[in-house]
């Protein structure tokens, strides 16, 4: 692990202490991961002695100016350029850096981190609309004015008026570039400019401050993405607003000191996982296959209350003869057995699936395959075992993106056409 100036970089599950290793976290530091991570924790990071253990989650916190990088790895290297790169290409993959107007067309996939990748889109989206031409758009508004236009607020005009006869306080609707669209996006160019570490981008985001128009600050909350409303005209900014959100939204301020604000934008390797597996899956797919993801089925019904349900990963050619149910699980399980609570997550999907067989699929080092018999739950004698089957499917990683997505394609498919052979 190589350790840069404010740049911290990490793998998942490894630990980061102010009182021992290559890499150090200082206190203030420590500190400000203990107040972001509060009484009901994150997913992120667990706390320990003097430092926090990182969890399957990966991507970046940034604490005060320091960046600390969280990449994935699934073999024994720790070549760092390699890992970030297949988390970057990952991402693109599954439609998360998916940005499809012209302003993204030239992008470099070179940033130090996801963070500046991030920061990097947003400035390019700001850039493409600044070109473009800011909208305007109709907002209601009142106050004083020296021509009657709109409706007379009579209260406030009695009270303010009466000395200045030749105003009017009015009610009236303004044509502008004053609204949420644009409060959202200079405050998030605002928070960057602010948090940025990446000297690159420095001169861009200043020149976007001196472009963009200043509007009126707003507090960010869910609740005002919630109600934007794209049209015609608008539809232009979902990107930009996309990543806004993003940032905006895990952004946490450092109220006490000031120094140490914590941003965090991490991905759960697992969910990533299953979701590269799947979109690469649909890629090469044949035209009679079927692929759904996270298919929801009930298994069981309280009296009173709601349903328990079960959600698999991957269900292929579901309600068919040959329905297959893949699960995905982003470890690297080294040759050993699968864990027995995923053995029989698998045996349930099977049965209430109607499955024909069932797989548990890992990234690892080398690409490998092994099959197991369940024992028959039916029969008297506890060592017989029956016909229903559960493999294990080891995926080797390539360094290129869309050489990985093929031989996933190529041996989860081969898997399939066996055991039909096998049948």
């Amino acid at each position: 692990m190589k350790k840069q100036k404010d740049h911290i970089t990490v793998f998942e599950h490894e630990s980061l202490r102010v009182d021992r290793g290559e890499q150090r976290l200082t206190h203030g530091q420590l500190e400000a991961l203990q107040l972001f991570y509060g009484e009901n924790g994150v997913p992120y990071y667990s706390l320990i002695h003097n430092g926090v253990r990182f969890n399957e989650y990966v991507g970046v916190i940034q604490v005060g100016r320091t960046v600390i990088e969280v990449l994935p790895k699934a073999d024994k290297s720790n070549d760092a350029i390699k890992w970030r790169n297949m988390l970057i290409t990952m991402l693109n993959a599954v439609g998360i850096f998916d940005i499809q107007a012209p302003s993204s067309s030239d992008l470099r996939l070179r940033s130090n981190s996801i963070l500046d990748l991030y920061f990097e889109l947003f400035i390019k989206e700001v850039e493409y609309l600044l070109h473009r031409g800011l909208v305007k758009k109709y907002r209601k508004t009142e106050g004083n004015r020296t021509a009657l236009k709109g409706s007379i607020q009579f209260p406030k005009h009695l009270r303010q008026n009466l000395i200045h006869k030749e105003r009017f306080y009015l009610k009236y609707t303004t044509y502008d570039k004053e609204h949420n669209l644009h409060a959202i996006l200079y405050k998030a160019l605002k928070l960057l400019s602010y948090i940025n570490t990446n000297a690159q981008l420095n001169s861009r985001l200043g020149a976007l401050l001196l472009d963009f128009p200043e509007v009126n600050d707003i507090k960010i909350t869910e609740a005002v993405f919630d109600k934007l409303v794209y049209d015609r005209k608008s539809e232009s900014y979902r990107n930009a607003i996309e990543i806004a959100k993003l940032i905006l939204l895990n952004y946490h301020p450092d109220v006490h000191r000031g120094t140490n604000n914590v941003l965090a934008l991490m991905f759960d390797m697992n969910r990533l996982w299953e979701q590269f597996v799947y979109v690469s899956l649909r890629k090469h797919k044949s035209n009679n296959t079927t692929i759904a993801a996270q298919n929801t089925k009930a298994f069981w019904k309280p009296q009173e209350g709601y349903r328990s349900k079960m959600k698999p990963d991957i269900v292929l050619n579901k309600g068919k003869e040959d329905c297959v149910v893949l699960d995905t699980k982003w470890k690297n399980i080294n040759g050993y057995n699968p864990s027995p609570e995923d053995l029989r997550q698998m045996f349930v999907y099977m049965k209430y699936y109607g499955a024909k067989k069932v797989a548990l699929v890992y990234p690892g080092e080398v690409s490998a395959q092994k099959s197991g018999l369940y024992y028959d739950h039916t029969s008297a004698d506890s060592k017989d075992l029956s016909s229903e089957e559960c493999s294990v499917i080891s995926i080797s990683v390539d360094k290129e993106i869309k050489a990985w997505q093929f031989k996933i394609h190529e041996q989860i498919n081969t898997w399939c056409q066996l055991q039909e052979l096998h049948n």
